[in-house]
């Protein structure tokens, strides 16, 4: 077994199990950078977790792995991004299958569903030219967390209700 090598990390779907990652320490690496470098090759995903104490773990993979990664996403996008402004069929079809995605839009009203889409597909593609995904992953973020709100109803419904505004408030003693 290669030097640090914890073993491969198996993430399983319902239709199958896939594997991620080797997985060491990240004191392997410093210590030991040529066998742990190793293990990079010796991995199907061409990519090693680093585990750091008191830190969140870090990715190491190959350069010719990450353009392909980098390929594929903008590849995808480019495709949707294309079909969104050539047939309005397409985004409707997007509208129907995102809850296989993002099961959680089943409880966002069906204009926030289809406004989640366009944004979704219009974030991706702003992103290409930042290459920066932390934007698409705050619309899906934001989105999920409106759709909790959504489905629950002890938090949704005072915020659905009118509000009775009760005059203005006074200011704090001791601000100018």
């Amino acid at each position: 077994m290669p030097v640090g090598l914890l073993a491969p990390l198996r993430v399983s779907y319902w239709f199958k199990t896939v594997e991620r990652a080797l997985e060491v320490r990240f004191s392997e690496l410093v210590n030991h950078p040529k066998d742990t470098g190793a293990n990079i090759d010796a991995s199907r995903s061409r990519q090693l977790w680093l585990r750091r104490r008191d830190h969140e773990g870090l990715v190491l993979t190959t350069a010719a792995r990450a353009e392909q990664e980098n390929e594929v996403v903008s590849a995808t996008t480019a495709l949707f991004t294309a079909m969104m402004r050539q047939d309005g069929a397409a985004l409707s079809l997007l509208v129907d299958v995102v809850p296989e995605v993002f099961p959680w839009v089943r409880f966002l009203p069906t204009e926030d569903v289809r406004a989640f889409v366009v944004e979704l597909v219009e974030t991706l593609r702003a992103t290409e030219t930042i290459d920066d995904p932390a934007p698409v992953a705050r619309v899906i973020e934001s989105r999920k967390h409106t759709a909790e709100v959504h489905a629950d109803r002890e938090v949704h419904t005072p915020l659905a209700t009118d509000a009775t505004d009760h005059d203005p408030a006074t200011e704090p003693p001791g601000n100018v």
